[in-house]
């Protein structure tokens, strides 16, 4: 039986390769055969889980929340140590240079990706501003973002902090980090469905990837030297809590 695991499309694509080295081992521990799903947008991730039988899902935890919520996912493990922050970034030589400058009216960039556009609202109430104030550009990609920033398309722009800070050097010289979260317990998480018949063996290959060094290639490939870590139903609970709150 083949089984499809899609991976959220936010990762940074260093860590494309990390992907597939990840899911070759997990087969070869679970004894599953594992098809890799990288969809390169939100739109294309929700077209494939609504076309394709997607029995693991590494999702952010905006769309995790949704998943376990209406369409009968239950999250089974989460990255150690491995939380999820966000940038917000103005152009070096622009007009905004602090937090403050974003005034009513200003437009930001960012990719498709709600928690880090709940994150960042949330940094924004300090200079009271509202998803109202702002007039949005949501692109396909963080790289498409920044560059928007770049040319003067925007005033500022959002990003999850790992893809941020993996942008090459140029794009960089070319920002400044406004405000940068540091929230510590919102994470991406890998969900399985709940009629899962393999999701045992799939677990407890995740979890047991730090005891080999082969593993931990792999997991430091991907950014994640400590490994997963489970999760219980409850945590799954206070994960969409704490999604729920960001809305309010």
């Amino acid at each position: 039986m083949k089984l499809n695991l899609l991976i959220a499309p936010d990762f940074a694509p260093e860590r494309f390769a990390g992907w597939h080295m990840l899911n070759t081992l997990l087969q070869k521990r679970a004894d599953v055969h594992i098809h890799l799903l990288t969809p390169a947008s939100a739109q294309e991730q929700s077209e494939q889980i609504a076309t394709q039988d997607v029995a693991i899902v590494y999702a952010n935890p905006f769309d995790a929340a949704a998943m376990i919520r209406d369409h009968g996912y239950v999250a089974v493990a989460r990255p150690k140590g491995k939380s999820d922050e966000m940038v917000i970034s103005a152009k070096v030589d622009g007009a905004i240079q602090t937090l403050e400058d974003l005034k009513p009216g200003c437009t930001i960039a960012t990719a498709d990706n709600r928690d880090v556009k709940l994150i960042g609202l949330r940094l924004l109430e300090a200079v009271d501003l509202t998803e109202n104030d702002i007039e949005w550009h949501i692109t396909e990609t963080y790289q498409a973002a920044a560059r928007e920033l770049i040319q003067g398309k925007a005033d500022a722009a959002f990003f999850l902090s790992e893809v941020y800070h993996t942008l090459s050097r140029l794009t960089l010289s070319q920002m400044q980090i406004l405000i940068e979260s540091d929230l510590s317990d919102i994470t991406h998480v890998v969900l399985t469905k709940s009629d899962f018949a393999e999701r045992q063996k799939f677990v407890d290959a995740l979890l047991a990837l730090g005891e080999s060094s082969e593993g931990q290639d792999v997991l430091k490939e991907l950014g994640m030297p400590e490994g997963f870590e489970a999760m219980s139903e409850e945590d799954g609970e206070f994960m969409i809590d704490l999604m729920d709150t960001l809305m309010d």
